[in-house]
């Protein structure tokens, strides 16, 4: 019954499926799948790993690790089912939080709706203390004034508080003195400091940074118990470590002090998928596209790896309009994500127009033809119409799709409306959803420097492989690459991934008057922070590396542009950052940086990483390639229905080219080869597609 190979498991909670993926050192061991439980988020962890070691004859205790990613603490924040949180600040800012910016972001929205505060203005408080933007005290903390408030949140029922004192990220020593003095008057109190969570400038997205990470503090130190308790009734000897949304991984304490590094730690993993079988196939540069059941997202892969950003907003009221959202500041992998997915619904709008989400029947009730409940038409019902999924042969054949409750839906809700046929209505459906994502993936891609038309896409999620190449034609991409596992890709990038940290400090200075020795004791100090994190984590110090950079502006210009730099032992250290700026400038603008302006720096970064883990993603064939041909089924494309030449994912062999139209079906997910289009199964086990001129989407 038992298997002793050493196992490692990645295993992310999605808002349809929960996914998991095992590997050995050779490659891909077992891979499972199971409906989301929504109120109970690690009984569904459980559920797979019991289901998926029993199915494969894996012995639990040769796991050695387990990675997880989840939107737990993006869901709570938008869902707002936080604790009691409220805010302390200087006297007289208060306000901060609701104010924002000032910023219209649709200045012709006359009933504008901007983002609602985590903290009502009766939780907010001002306290007598004032510190210089140097760092020198202008005005002592009032220690009585923070005592007695500590007293009256208790009896008001807070459970939770942010401390966000003005320039805290430059002396956060009024920050610790409130917190000491919380900790006597009111010890059933979680504080948060901004000093620690977000020590940089700018108040609003400091202070938004902190009351998100307090907020949720207890709702994820809940769920991470109950899931560790969960995977050690399993036989799971070792502690989950815990997928960050900047790439990295990290252990249970960090997540638990820092939960808002979790935000996108499940779409992560896609982008980190991505990056993985790409370094194999020597593809530095690529469009990674991960389609689930609820949402899409798209990531620019650039020399290996995915671009991060360091400002995400949560609970937008408009989700493509940046300024209508909580801001969080915490290294993200720069991704967009809509509402697309599997489970969106689609509908006529009052212009007789097909539209598709962003709002989603998700797992329950999902759609019509999962047969629980659903009774709007989605994206999926429509591929079922289309013939591109099999209802016998869905998850393996461990889930039936009502086709015929597919057709009825879709001939009410999109054919009958319209005067069209049903399939015409499902093919509409098919290719609006794709509009939907190539579009915001031309806009994500342009907007950060990058021609779309000239990136290979890369597809994950379960609906990724099906809606890919749709995507990719639109965008003209020039090809499309489809891994193994690719409905579960998530979860087997998080097992890609290197424990990591990121530290971050504010410090002004002019490029040109910098002191290269405070520099450098700047630096020294916080490589010495993340290494110290990552080696109470278990790593050894030897093993950690650490990555320098600088948020970097022109004088009198608002915003600042992430700039890698090198060490400051280099030859003409300033001549060398100015060119890396110069050049970063140019890239993200599409101009010439200009001249006789002088460059200054604002944020200081270092990024403290242990060693990539080793191992293969892929997964070998047993088989000849004599068997892989399933037989044909009628497949709808523009020209209408063909018959379609269906092949098992697992019996394809390495070398094996195959022509469109063709449908590749494994157990998570089908790959769409369209009419026009070549595939070619490669040695890493992903399948690279070809695209023709004039071919079908």
């Amino acid at each position: 019954m038992t298997d002793p190979r050493p196992l490692r498991i990645g295993v992310d909670i999605g808002g349809t499926f929960t996914d998991m993926a095992i590997l050995d050192d050779n490659g891909i061991v077992a891979v499972g799948k199971a409906l989301t439980t929504h109120r109970e988020p690690a009984a569904a962890v459980e559920q797979v790993l019991r289901q998926t070691l029993a199915d494969n004859r894996l012995d639990p205790a040769g796991i050695t690790t387990v990675v997880h990613g989840t939107t737990l603490v993006t869901n709570a924040l938008i869902e707002r089912r936080g604790a009691r949180t409220a805010l302390l600040t200087t006297e007289g800012f208060r306000d901060v939080v609701e104010m924002g910016r000032e910023h219209r972001y649709e200045l012709y929205d006359l009933g504008l709706e901007l983002p609602r505060p985590l903290v009502p203005r009766h939780l907010r408080f001002g306290v007598p203390e004032r510190m210089r933007a140097d760092g020198s005290v202008l005005t002592p903390l009032d220690v009585d004034a923070v005592r007695r408030l500590g007293v009256e949140l208790v009896a008001a029922g807070v459970e939770a508080v942010a401390v966000c004192f003005l320039h805290s990220h430059t002396n956060g020593e009024h920050e610790r003195q409130a917190r000491e003095v919380l900790a006597e008057v009111a010890p059933q109190l979680r504080v948060a400091l901004s000093c620690e969570v977000n020590p940089e400038i700018r108040e609003y997205e400091r202070s938004s940074t902190t009351l998100a990470n307090v907020y949720v503090q207890q709702l994820v130190e809940t769920y991470l118990a109950d899931l560790r308790e969960r995977l050690h009734r399993c036989g799971v000897r070792t502690d989950p470590l815990i997928m960050l949304s900047n790439g990295g991984v990290a252990a249970l304490e960090t997540a638990r002090r820092f939960p808002i590094r979790m935000l996108e730690s499940g779409p992560a993993g896609g982008a980190l998928g991505a990056v993985a079988f790409g370094r194999t196939a020597q593809r530095p540069d690529q469009l990674a596209f991960d389609m689930g059941g609820t949402t899409a997202k798209l990531c620019v892969v650039e020399r290996d790896r995915p671009l991060i950003t360091h400002t995400f907003e949560v609970d937008r009221v408009y989700r493509l309009r940046a300024g209508s959202g909580l801001p969080v500041r915490a290294p993200v992998i720069d991704m967009i994500e809509i509402g697309t997915g599997g489970g969106s619904i689609a509908r006529v709008d009052p212009l007789g127009l097909i539209t598709v989400g962003p709002d989603s029947a998700g797992s329950e009730p999902g759609p019509v033809c999962y047969g629980r409940g659903g009774t709007r038409c989605t994206v999926t019902d429509a591929d079922v119409v289309l013939g591109y999924l099999d209802p016998a042969r869905f998850l393996g054949g461990e889930m039936h799709l009502d086709a015929a409750a597919s057709e009825a839906a879709i001939k009410e809700q999109i054919a009958d409306p319209l005067g069209v046929s049903v399939v015409e209505a499902a093919w509409g459906v098919h290719t609006t959803a794709n509009e939907n994502m190539a579009n915001a993936a031309r806009v994500h891609a342009i907007e950060r420097g990058q021609d779309p038309a000239r990136l290979p896409v890369f597809v994950s999620g379960g609906n990724g492989p099906l809606h890919g190449p749709g995507v990719a034609r639109a965008l003209g991409a020039p090809s499309m690459v489809a891994p193994p596992a690719a409905g579960v890709l998530s979860a087997l990038g998080f097992l890609s991934a290197p424990m990591s940290i990121d530290i971050v400090r504010s410090r002004h200075a002019l490029l040109g008057d910098l002191d290269l020795d405070e520099a450098a004791a700047l630096f020294a100090e916080m490589a010495r922070e993340g290494t110290d994190v990552l080696v109470g984590s278990g790593l050894s110090e030897v093993d950690v590396t650490c990555e320098r950079a600088l948020e970097m502006r022109f004088v009198g210009q608002g915003s600042e542009i992430e700039v890698p730099v090198p060490p400051l032992e280099v030859p003409d250290w300033r001549g060398e950052v100015l060119a890396s700026f110069r050049a970063q400038y140019a890239q993200r603008f599409g101009t010439v940086a200009p001249t006789g302006v002088e460059p200054e720096l604002l944020t200081w970064r270092v990024t403290a990483s242990g060693p990539s883990p080793s191992g293969r993603l892929g997964f070998d064939s047993t088989s000849d390639g004599s068997e892989a041909l399933l037989g044909h089924r009628e497949a709808y494309f523009a020209d209408g229905y063909a018959a379609t030449a269906v092949y098992d994912r697992y019996r394809l062999r390495a070398g094996t080219v195959l022509e469109g139209p063709a449908l590749v079906e494994e157990r998570e997910a089908t790959l769409l080869v369209p009419p026009g289009a070549k595939c070619t199964v490669e040695a890493d086990s992903s399948i690279f597609v070809e695209f023709t001129a004039g071919g079908s989407r």
